[in-house]
């Protein structure tokens, strides 16, 4: 049974639990546990059974898929209050994951089992009101992932990863080659490639695990090419 602290924090999280006396609250607090993750667990390999669904009120999960060569694409993150649409669908239609999730922040979450969790589906509408808003939000994301993979340009898509997430002054990233291609769905050769004509045309400065925005009017632009 969780705590009185834990069950603050769910409340806080999911606002339909803040209230312990009815019957969606008394199940939660009697049938969740709250997990500790450290970072760098894998929660789900490509083929694991799943049979537990979890919301997490800390941390950051990372979802991916990696192709036969090797290579990575990131299909969401999820963080506080959220949780992994793919295991959602798993746990409703007994399929196996498709991908992997790994905990790339240290994480806490509230963790039900699979059969709880489809009951709970058929008799709470809050609950099912939760997890169809949830899977509604997810599927938009991966389909923008989609559409900038199919659609853009991959020297776009990368010099507007570069300004999203470099900071400081002069702004720096600190990501090797093989990251950054992971987050935008294409190889490690190609971002490198891309990197090196950047840095030839006096746009950024890259060295080992870190990459300096030297000209971030010049780069935006880059970013707006059609």
């Amino acid at each position: 049974m969780l705590k009185p602290q834990e069950l603050r924090i769910a409340g806080e999280i999911l606002p339909f639990l803040n209230d312990p006396t009815t019957p969606i609250g008394r199940d939660f607090a009697t049938q969740a546990t709250l997990l500790h993750l450290p970072a760098g667990t894998t929660i789900f390999s490509e083929g694991d059974e799943c049979s537990v669904f979890a919301v997490l009120s800390s941390g950051t999960v990372r979802v991916f898929k990696i192709g036969e060569t090797g290579r990575e694409i990131t299909l969401y993150r999820f963080g506080r209050g959220e949780s992994c649409i793919l295991t959602t669908s798993c746990v409703l239609s007994a399929r196996q994951f498709p991908a992997i999730a790994v905990v790339e922040k240290d994480t806490t979450a509230f963790v039900i089992d699979q059969f709880t969790f489809r009951d709970w589906i058929n008799r709470y509408g809050e609950w099912r009101d939760y997890v169809f808003k949830l899977l509604s939000q997810r599927l938009a994301t991966v389909m923008a992932i989609v559409d900038e993979i199919a659609f853009r340009r991959v020297d776009v898509r990368l010099a507007e990863f570069l300004l999203q997430h470099a900071a400081g002054e002069p702004p720096v990233l600190y990501a090797t080659h093989q990251h950054i291609a992971a987050e935008l769905g294409t190889s490690r050769e190609v971002v490198s490639r891309i990197l090196a004509d950047f840095s030839d045309d006096g746009l950024i400065r890259s060295g080992r695990g870190q990459i300096v925005i030297r000209d971030r009017e010049r780069l935006q632009q880059r970013a707006q090419a059609q």
